[in-house]
C-alpha cells in the first residue's frame, strides 16, 4: 500500500510537471512567436514581412515548441490532440480538461507579452483602430476572425476539414509501424505539416486549429480594449474555432484508425522495440501504449 502512495506522488508530479510545462512552451513558442510574426506584418502594413512570413513564424513556432516539450510532456499542445489520444486510449480523460487550461493560460499570457511588445504600434490612432472588422483592424494578430466571404457554416466546414487532416498526418507521423523516424525529425514534419495547411487553407479564417490558440487570445482582447466586438464579429464567430476543431479532431482520428491503422500486418515488436517500449513506460508512466512518445503541434493562429 505505502508503494503504490509512493508511485502516486510520483505520478501526480510528473503530471504537474507536465501541465507546466506545456503552458510555458504554449507562451513562449506558439503564442510569441506566431503572433508576434503576424504583430510584425499587420503593424508594419506588409513592410516587414508577408502572408507567407506569418505562416513560416507559426510553423516554426510549433517546431521549437515541440523540441523544447517532448521530454517532459510528450509535446501536448493540442487539446485536440489530447483528445485524440483519449479516445484510442493512450491516456485516461481526466487529463484533457487540465492541459485544456494550460494551454488557455499560456495562450493569454502570450497574447499579452505580444501585446506589451507591439502597444505602440497597435494604438497608433493614425493607422490603426480598436474595431474587429475596419481595414487596419489589429484584432487579427491574436486570433482568427473569418473573411468577408465566409459564412458561420463555411468556417466550421474549413475547420472540421482542417483539422481532421491535420490529426490524420500527426497519426501517421507519430505510428510506429509506417516506419520508424530518426530522432529528431517528427518534430520537423509537423511543422511543415502546419505550414502545407496554413498555405493551402488559411485564407478562409487562418486556420485556427487549436481551440486553447484562439480562444486564449480573445479573452485577452476582449479585456485590452477591442471589447464584446470580438465574440460578436463574423456572425458571432467566436465558437466556431473552439467547437469545430473538436469534431475534426474526431473525425480524423477515425478516418486514420479505420482505413489505416487496423489495416497494419499484427506483427509482435522487436527486440529492440520492446525494450524501447519498457524505457517510456517507466518515462511516462500514464501511457499505457506501445508508440512513441506523443508529439505535438499545434496550430497556430
Amino acid at each position: 500500500r505505502a508503494r503504490e502512495l509512493k508511485q502516486l506522488k510520483i505520478n501526480n508530479r510528473l503530471f504537474c510537471r507536465r501541465i507546466l510545462n506545456c503552458s510555458c512552451v504554449f507562451f513562449l513558442h506558439l503564442q510569441l512567436i506566431g503572433s508576434g510574426a503576424a504583430a510584425q506584418v499587420i503593424t508594419s502594413q506588409g513592410t516587414h514581412g508577408s502572408y507567407l512570413t506569418m505562416q513560416l513564424g507559426s510553423a516554426l513556432g510549433a517546431v521549437f515548441g515541440i523540441f523544447v516539450s517532448r521530454g517532459v510532456s510528450g509535446a501536448q499542445l493540442n487539446v485536440v490532440w489530447s483528445m485524440s489520444l483519449w479516445i484510442l486510449g493512450r491516456q485516461p480523460w481526466r487529463k484533457v480538461p487540465l492541459y485544456a487550461l494550460s494551454h488557455l493560460l499560456g495562450a493569454f499570457l502570450g497574447a499579452a507579452t505580444v501585446y506589451l511588445q507591439y502597444y505602440v504600434c497597435i494604438w497608433d490612432a493614425g493607422i490603426f483602430c480598436s474595431r474587429v472588422t475596419c481595414p487596419n483592424a489589429t484584432a487579427g494578430i491574436f486570433c482568427s476572425y473569418p473573411a468577408d466571404h465566409l459564412s458561420v457554416w463555411g468556417g466550421i466546414v474549413d475547420q472540421v476539414v482542417a483539422t481532421a487532416l491535420l490529426l490524420i498526418c500527426c497519426l501517421a507521423v507519430e505510428d510506429r509501424r509506417q516506419g520508424l523516424l530518426p530522432d529528431g525529425l517528427a518534430p520537423v514534419l509537423v511543422g511543415a505539416l502546419i505550414l502545407t495547411i496554413g498555405l493551402s487553407m488559411g485564407s478562409n479564417c487562418g486556420f485556427p486549429l487549436n481551440p486553447a490558440r484562439d480562444l486564449g487570445p480573445r479573452l485577452f482582447t476582449f479585456i485590452a480594449g477591442w471589447g464584446e466586438e470580438v465574440f460578436k464579429a463574423g456572425g458571432g464567430w467566436w465558437w466556431v474555432p473552439i467547437v469545430a476543431p473538436f469534431v475534426g479532431g474526431l473525425l480524423g482520428t477515425l478516418i486514420y484508425e479505420l482505413l489505416i491503422e487496423v489495416h497494419h500486418p499484427h506483427t509482435p515488436q522487436s527486440p529492440g522495440q520492446e525494450s524501447e517500449a519498457v524505457e517510456l513506460e517507466e518515462v511516462v508512466v500514464d501511457s499505457g501504449n506501445n508508440r512513441t512518445t506523443p508529439l505535438f503541434h499545434s496550430s497556430l493562429f
